[in-house]
């Protein structure tokens, strides 16, 4: 980059997220490998967990930001690993709530250490206060990128 004063419209920080988050992916999952759990998941298992139980996978979708046909297939693999079951909905026969099962609570302590141990390894040398304004700029960037899905889908 050169040193003149740029705008932020040609700063491109894009690349550096994408960067950030898949090394971020990849260390995440060399550390919970051995739970035998993917961080799509373990978002599903920790969502659960922290929002309630008893959520419909429409539900949870909603939640996690994810269509719902996708986490259908993590809830899938969920249940046939043992860690999520599936109960009928008693207000929608054509429903089904989800559950978590004393497996994934098992893990849950554990996983939540790797996300920690990962997050201070990754703000090493960086301040609370450096963390907080960075966090407080995204955060504002997806408001700006949600206001424009908003925008060209006319609210819905």
């Amino acid at each position: 980059m050169q040193n003149k004063k740029m705008k932020p419209e040609d700063i491109p920080f894009g690349y550096l997220l994408s960067d950030v988050t898949l090394l971020f992916r990849k260390h995440f999952d060399r550390r919970a490998v051995r739970f035998g759990l993917t961080r799509a998941q373990w978002r599903a298992i920790k969502m659960l967990h922290h929002r309630a139980e008893d959520l419909r996978q429409t539900e949870l979708a909603e939640f996690l930001e994810m269509e719902p046909i996708a986490v259908g297939r993590v809830i899938d693999r969920l249940q046939a690993a043992g860690f999520v079951e599936r109960r009928p909905d008693p207000k929608d026969r054509r429903a089904w709530r989800l559950h978590l099962t004393p497996r994934a609570r098992a893990v849950i302590d554990d996983m939540q250490d790797i996300g920690r141990g990962l997050r201070k390894d990754a703000t090493a040398g960086i301040s609370a206060e450096e963390l907080s304004q960075a966090l407080a700029v995204i955060g504002r960037i997806k408001d700006n990128l949600q206001a424009l899905d908003q925008a060209e889908t006319g609210g819905e």
